[in-house]
């Protein structure tokens, strides 16, 4: 096979990891304008992520040239000051505001194009140049896993043909909203009806013939104005089962911030509902009792309100009181965690497996607790009354989605309870709340296709499953934006979502990647302005429609394994992950009701009653008989869908695969797991080597699922490259003999020993390092042990983990005697107090004294003690250049003292009165950052954290000091 020729890729090299981390966490908060509001997705790539691994992945390294058959370096300092213009680009890539921003889009699409030339160029006699090596045309994008749509977004934001695929019709869905719908209908005007409220706002309709219709701002209007339609439409024939409140004087409760009048007519906002189930108390086993979590209506300050329960004899009800709520109904009638409860009625227990039998013997029911209306200035809570829950109870539904929810414990609690479909999980209101809206869709379908051809759109018959621009696919096109409204609806016109007292306002299903159970609940009214309401939901969908790539996307479902796709294109991708919750099974929430409203469009895509299952690619025991079946599904089935990645994807770039770690997966300061080493075994069988590994934090900082379940912390993304076939095999001896070669110096670059380069943070060095040690172990077809066996991706982590310990500890460097005396003291005491005389023998092992080390000013000894002193009681009055006695230990807790009580610029002063101890003290920091990490010291770790992620300010600031001119202010030369 001929040879391709290709410079290493930046993201082969080095990345401006604590920018890319900074703009992916500050995203998390960010709503009006991102995609996660178009359409839920768990653990959804952040943008700023994706953007910049693509770019990077694109991108030639300047520190690395290549010609046909012949390689030669570049001068270093040119080499960094390239790498520095495109480390900006990156920073200003990855900033928020400049999502949709140009001339930023325009000078990162110019750089990955002159990448382009230049390999194209290195490749002109390739014999399949004219195929693979246009330098006209940038090759094509592909995610074989695309799931929420971020990385193949991104790809088409760059300048790329963004192709995706994905096994699960939500995802598929999905990515057509994002990357294909919007760019078939750029620069469409809305054809719709101007809706009355706003023929009414004259502010409104003049903006309106004033508008710039560029991009998709055409498309997400007509989603306004349809689901305006529709929201009406749907108001006559069921805005009955929703009335008004009229206000009586018994209604009124006084309170100061509300202004409520008897006669007024207020609209509900929810009904607060708690399930109920027969007391197993035998005296009151014909009453219903509730299983409510909480009583508690509002505990805003100054505007408390809850709900009293009221006992008469066998009966009960509950009134609304102002004021903080009494400390027994503040849980409810819960008495324990779990499904444990009280009888309100007798006080007897009632216990999670009589709660269960209730439920499936279908004898659990609700009743109303309160009634949550909207005032002029404010919310008010009102008491239950007959006539609404009486209302609610006489509903009865046509049809209910009869899909059953998975049988996985882990993620789908509700089943033991008796809601064992996903019908089960809606009251009957809104079962037929959300049937009549799903209905709806299609009649808006067709009504946009009559005003569109009205309008003068030419409509050639041919809907959007089938390629269609006009009319037809227009109707179509619009349909799929309304149907997300309905998925965004039933994420809370649902009984398990939450009513949050905390902000007066209902918490939606996935507030989790799960379907717990709820007790108590609100149902909420979708004509009101509250979440879950249909015109809420279409602002959130319209918010979510993104900015218009200047090149087609193309999405389809298809299997990774097999897929086709990605033939001869740049790969990036976020598989699943081991063992983590399948998608699949959540997805069924949605999918029932997409399918009701988009199968008429997409009929291939929903033949199916329920997501497919089979093949997707997370080991789920309860799918596969047992954890080890279960294990070997996915390592099997992940070897075969990276294989055809390797197999495909374009030869001149490497690929870059998302792995999202758990917790669980970073203790102890290394990255071993039972899920990493499954996955990395995968990539290895599947032909890669890798070539890098770049800690990212892409995932929310709270966690996503309840406690005793690891939540996703962060993720890595592997950059790997297609094994050469002639690899050969080493030996165990050679291994760790290549890695005590070549880790040093790849360690040192990654902690900051390259000029200007910013350190990698500690808390991402044990991931960032699994890189440069697994690149070696997976550039050969085999690392055999002495017995001949192949070792194993576990054994090569220990190895390499160890060798990034022995890299940082302080024994293997020129630390000086106090350093060692204190590192060992530490790792044995903490801060805390130890006996004079373990510490004198320490010490002399050590080579120094007790009395050497307390008069370096670094230890308290005394009475027969010994004590490490804490960087807040060094001296703050303190001189490098005039003390004695200056351990590495020292220097580093006064540079941790002045960075926290000065900041970094003093910081960096006092650096620059010790420039020869920064090496030195930077890897000390690494290596105590470890140690606590290990020994779970979080508060000691984030000192040294906090001082490697400011370093690369402290060494500019000392630069700065040493360049104020020969004599500097502190009075020497630097």
């Amino acid at each position: 096979m001929t040879k391709i020729y290709s410079p290493k890729k930046l993201i082969e090299v080095a990345l401006p990891l604590d920018d890319i981390n900074a703009a992916a966490s500050r995203e998390k908060s960010i709503r009006h304008g991102h995609p996660s509001t178009l359409h839920l997705w768990w653990a959804r790539r952040p943008l700023a992520a994706a953007r910049a691994v693509i770019f990077a992945q694109m991108v030639n390294d300047p520190g690395y040239q290549q010609d046909a058959g012949f390689k030669y370096g570049v001068n270093k300092k040119d080499a960094e000051i390239k790498r520095e213009k495109l480390f900006q680009i990156i920073r200003d890539l990855v900033k928020w505001e400049n999502t949709n921003n140009e001339e930023v889009l325009d000078r990162a699409r110019e750089a990955i194009k002159e990448s382009w030339r230049e390999t194209c160029h290195l490749n002109r006699n390739h014999p399949r140049a004219a195929e693979l090596f246009n330098p006209e045309k940038l090759p094509g994008f592909h995610d074989p896993f695309a799931g929420g749509g971020a990385i193949p977004l991104e790809a088409q934001r760059l300048g790329l043909e963004s192709h995706a695929s994905d096994l699960n019709p939500v995802a598929v869905m999905i990515n057509k909203a994002m990357i294909e719908i919007p760019p078939k209908f750029a620069g469409q005007e809305p054809i719709g009806p101007i809706p009355e409220s706003d023929r009414t706002n004259k502010k409104k309709a003049t903006k309106d013939m004033l508008e710039d219709w560029s991009g998709a701002k055409g498309l997400a209007e007509d989603v306004r104005r349809y689901g305006d339609w529709m929201r009406e439409e749907a108001f006559k024939r069921i805005g009955h089962l929703y009335p008004k409140v009229k206000i009586t004087d018994e209604m009124i409760i006084e309170r100061p911030d509300l202004e409520v009048y008897a006669g007024e007519e207020l609209t509900v906002i929810a009904c607060l509902w708690a399930r109920t189930v027969k007391s197993p108390n035998p005296a009151f086993s014909h009453v219903d009792v509730p299983l409510a979590s909480s009583f508690v209506l509002s505990r805003k300050k100054g505007k408390e309100v809850y709900i009293d329960p009221i006992v008469d004899n066998d009966d009960y009800r509950f009134d609304v009181k102002l004021g903080v709520a009494p400390e027994n109904l503040k849980k409810g009638t819960k008495s324990a965690r779990g499904a444990n409860f009280t009888c309100i009625l007798s006080g007897t227990p009632i216990e999670g497996r009589y709660i269960k039998s209730e439920g499936k013997s279908g004898r659990m029911s609700s009743k109303l607790m309160a009634v949550v209306v909207e005032s002029k200035t404010g919310r008010l809570f009102l008491p239950p009354f007959a006539e609404m829950e009486s209302l609610a109870n006489s509903v009865k539904p046509e049809w209910k989605p009869e899909t059953m929810l998975a049988p996985d414990k882990r993620a789908l609690w509700t089943p033991p309870y008796g809601l064992e479909t996903f019908g089960d999980l809606f009251t009957s209101r809104q079962l037929v709340t959300l049937t009549t809206f799903a209905d709806l869709i299609s009649e808006a379908r067709d009504k946009v296709v009559s005003d569109a051809i009205s309008c003068g759109l030419e409509d050639d018959g041919i809907g959007l499953n089938d390629g269609g621009v006009g009319a037809s696919a227009y109707g179509d096109a619009i349909a799929v934006y309304l149907a997300f409204a309905l998925d965004r609806s039933a994420n809370t016109l649902c009984t398990i979502a939450r009513w949050t007292a905390d902000r007066e306002q209902t918490v939606t299903v996935f507030s989790r990647q799960a379907i717990p159970m709820s007790w108590d609940y609100p149902e909420v009214n979708p004509f009101s302005n509250a979440a879950g309401a249909y015109t809420v939901s279409i602002a959130g969908v319209i918010k979510g429609i993104p900015g218009i790539g200047k090149v087609a996307g193309i999405v389809q479902q298809a299997d990774a394994a097999t897929q086709v796709i990605s033939a001869d294109k740049v790969i990036s991708t976020d598989p699943p992950y081991y063992d983590n919750i399948g998608y699949a099974d959540l997805a069924d929430f949605f999918y029932v009701w997409m399918r009701k409203s988009l199968k008429s469009i997409y009929p291939q895509l929903f033949s199916t009653l329920a997501v497919p299952k089979a093949e997707e690619l997370v080991a789920i025991p309860y799918r596969h008989e047992s954890k080890e079946k279960a294990e070997t599904f996915f390592l099997d089935g992940m070897t075969q869908a990276i294989h055809n990645m390797a197999e495909k994807g374009h030869p001149a770039f490497p690929v870059s695969i998302y792995y999202a770690f758990k917790q669980s997966e970073t203790k102890e300061g290394s990255t071993s797991s039972t899920g990493w080493e499954t996955f990395l075994e995968a990539v290895i069988r599947a032909g890669f080597s890798i070539d890098g590994t770049w800690p990212m934090r892409t995932e929310m900082t709270n966690r996503m699922i309840g406690s005793g379940t690891n939540a996703l912390a962060s993720s890595v993304v592997l950059v790997c490259k297609k094994r050469e076939i002639s690899a050969e095999s080493i030996s165990r001896r050679q291994f760790q003999r290549e890695l005590r070669e070549h880790m040093p110096d790849a360690l040192e670059a990654m902690i900051g020993g390259e000029s200007g380069q910013t350190p990698i943070a500690p808390v991402d060095l044990a991931q960032a390092a699994i890189g440069p040690g697994m690149a070696i172990f997976s550039n050969y077809s085999s690392v055999l042990n002495q017995d001949g066996s192949n070792m194993s991706v576990h054994d090569a982590l220990i190895l390499i983990n160890r060798a990034i310990t022995d890299y940082l500890n302080p024994d293997s460097g020129n630390f000086d005697a106090d350093t060692l005396f204190c590192d060992d003291w530490f790792s044995q005491y903490g801060w805390s107090e130890g006996p004079f005389g373990e510490a004198d023998t320490l010490s002399r092992a050590k080579g120094t004294t007790v009395d050497g080390v307390r008069d370096a000013g670094v230890i308290e000894s005394g009475g027969g003690n010994v004590r490490l002193l804490k960087w807040e009681e060094y001296p703050t009055v303190w001189d490098p250049q005039t003390d004695q006695r200056t351990p590495i230990w020292e220097a580093c807790h006064q540079i941790i003292r002045v960075l926290n009580q000065q900041g970094e610029s003093a910081a960096g002063a006092l650096l620059a009165r010790m420039p020869e101890l920064g090496e030195p003290i930077r890897q000390l920091a690494y290596h105590l950052y470890t140690l606590c990490e290990r020994k779970n010291w979080a508060s000691e770790a984030r000192a040294y954290n906090e001082l490697i992620g400011s370093w690369h300010a402290i060494v500019a600031a000392s630069l700065e000091v040493g360049h104020l001119g020969g004599q500097t202010e502190l009075g020497f030369d630097f």
